[in-house]
């Protein structure tokens, strides 16, 4: 699994990729974590507000700063 954060390096893009890894850690699941801050690459994927969580390729989240747990529902195939 690929876990894409979005975001340029701001506070929320931080506690995002932070709550991110303790979702992967939490449920245990092989996943590669990456950092996204080119502004092209952000708008690219369709993302015009940061922070944005992609998962294999597709935007799950934008905008929003999302709990642990609500990480853990995205990475199960949830909404």
């Amino acid at each position: 699994m690929k876990i894409q954060i979005l975001g340029t390096g701001c506070p929320k893009c931080k506690t995002l990729e932070q709550h991110t890894r303790e979702a992967v850690a939490e449920i245990g699941i092989e996943a590669e974590i990456d950092k996204v801050t080119d502004i092209d690459a952000i708008m690219e994927m369709g993302v015009m507000m940061t922070p944005a969580l992609a998962i294999d390729g597709e935007v799950k989240s934008v905008g929003k700063v999302l709990t642990k747990d609500q990480v853990i529902s995205y990475l199960k195939g949830g909404k």
